[in-house]
């Protein structure tokens, strides 16, 4: 088992990880070998019940209680990480947040949260992440993003604003430092179960899903999993839809 831990020695950054698509990832990557960092908003308690869930791996973690808005916060949770583990290698973006409604009816402060959360939380995470990177020439960013960013849906003109932002931005920088061995690849889930699809009428989505189900956020973890080992080394500049066929 020890043979195919193969990011044993390495840290991660996993944002938004105490729930959902961001736990299952860090979980997934603690497996793997890798120490975590992660932050979290408010909720101290599943802050916890994560930190110990990954010590089980055999691996070290660190939370953080961190607004991803907040540029200086973060560059200071970076400096953290290095300095207790002395290597940073991998940073996931997953932190978002949903504030959906008819563009007719929404806010200022409904739009600005939102971008503020998906697109400037995850250039503040990169920005404090990349210097690390091209000085010790390699990297991993992943950038969590949806299928929202790629065909839009009603009701989340900012939220698809927000993932569509993520999608440039990583095709952006994967052109900008692949000279540097750091790659920046984006996986863009479709109706994963999760909290965030409460309220939502779910057999009328899943009946526009070819494969006819949601998908599980086990399975986003596979494929972030899979662009961090050898077999993808080659794939930079990516989004890989994991949507069960409803963005064809």
């Amino acid at each position: 088992m020890e043979n195919f831990r193969y990011l044993k020695g390495r840290t991660a950054i996993v944002t938004g990880a105490t729930r959902g698509l961001g736990r299952a990832i860090a979980l997934k990557l603690a497996m793997q070998g890798a120490n975590i960092a992660f932050n979290y908003l408010n909720n101290k308690d599943s802050a916890e019940i994560l930190s110990k869930q990954i010590k089980e791996f055999g691996v070290s973690v660190l939370s953080f209680q961190v607004d991803i808005k907040d540029f200086k916060k973060v560059q200071e949770m970076k400096d953290a990480v290095l300095e207790e583990f002395n290597t940073f290698d991998i940073l996931v973006n997953n932190a978002g947040i949903v504030r959906d409604k008819a563009f007719s009816m929404m806010s200022e402060e409904d739009w600005d949260s939102v971008l503020d959360t998906n697109l400037k939380g995850t250039f503040n995470m990169t920005r404090a992440a990349i210097f690390t990177f091209i000085k010790q020439k390699r990297g991993d960013v992943i950038n969590i993003s949806s299928l929202s960013g790629l065909i839009g849906m009603p009701g989340q003109t900012n939220y698809s604003a927000s993932k569509g932002g993520i999608i440039s931005f990583t095709r952006s920088l994967a052109k900008e430092v692949a000279s540097f061995n750091i790659r920046v690849n984006a996986v863009a889930p479709g109706f994963i179960e999760s909290d965030m699809l409460a309220g939502l009428d779910l057999k009328k989505k899943i009946d526009q899903i070819p494969l006819g189900r949601l998908g599980r956020a086990g399975e986003v973890a596979d494929v972030v999993d899979f662009l961090l080992r050898n077999e993808s080394s080659y794939i930079t500049g990516q989004v890989i839809q994991i949507d069960g066929g409803l963005g064809i």
